[in-house]
């Protein structure tokens, strides 16, 4: 039986995502080619919307991420305050670039849909809005961990500041029940059946899952960047560079 709390040690998780970045890499590429080709050549034209309907596969994904990536940054940062584990706040460090390319993506995909849907490329509503202060919240995580020195100090406080925002996910998620917005209701729910056609939704869970691979093999990338720069001077580090000579 593995012994997975091994790879909770930098030097144990170094080498192996290395090993794993080309497999997630290469799911990547053939779910993102499989949901572009669904999404824009498969997919038939939506009745309402015409053809400018297709960027919700790129958007609704990306929308989707933004908010989990948070969870989950938000989750190693709390292991790592509880239990003072490295690699938990260099896990949660490696997210939060990746949460915000996301969200970016998400407001400017929605600014597109909305031109012609809505008439206007923005409204100060509550789904709007509070997608907005999720993607000012990651770039205050960056900016507060890049602004201390110490790692330790900055892993804590960046692990505060994330596990406070995540109260604004469930005000994302919710805000159009809540609320009355322009943004339209959720087209795909655990408790009920999908309002789209069945090669719309698979189009759209295709490019969820090349998201996701995209999302592990960048962080796994970042991680090993970080652990390269917070253990230079450890002992394990230099023996790894003799053996690769």
């Amino acid at each position: 039986m593995i012994n997975w709390f091994k790879y909770s040690s930098p030097r144990m998780f170094y080498p192996l995502a290395g090993k794993l970045i080309p497999w997630f890499g290469a799911a990547a590429a053939l779910l993102a080619a499989a949901g572009l080709y669904v999404g824009f050549f498969v997919a038939p034209t939506d009745a309402q919307q015409g053809e400018g309907y297709r960027i919700i596969f790129l958007h609704v994904p990306a929308s989707w991420m933004s908010m989990f990536i948070y969870l989950i940054m938000a989750f190693w940062s709390g292991v790592g305050l509880v239990y003072n584990s490295r690699l938990s706040a260099m896990m949660a460090s490696a997210l939060a670039p990746t949460g915000a390319m996301f969200t970016f993506l998400s407001l400017w995909t929605g600014a597109l849909w909305g031109k012609p849907m809505w008439g206007t490329w923005w409204v100060w509503d509550a789904r709007l809005t509070s997608e907005l202060i999720l993607f000012f919240l990651y770039m205050a995580f960056i900016s507060l961990q890049s602004a201390v020195e110490e790692p330790r100090r900055a892993d804590k406080a960046g692990a505060v500041l994330a596990l406070v925002g995540v109260v604004n996910i469930p005000i994302i998620y919710f805000s159009v029940q809540w609320w009355s917005t322009l943004h339209q209701g959720a087209s795909v729910s655990l408790t009920q059946a999908p309002s789209m056609a069945t090669i719309m939704l698979a189009g759209m869970l295709l490019m969820a899952l090349a998201s996701w691979m995209y999302t592990i093999t960048v962080a796994l990338i970042r991680i090993r960047c970080v652990i390269l720069v917070r253990e230079r001077h450890a002992g394990w580090l230099n023996e790894l560079k003799e053996i690769k000579r």
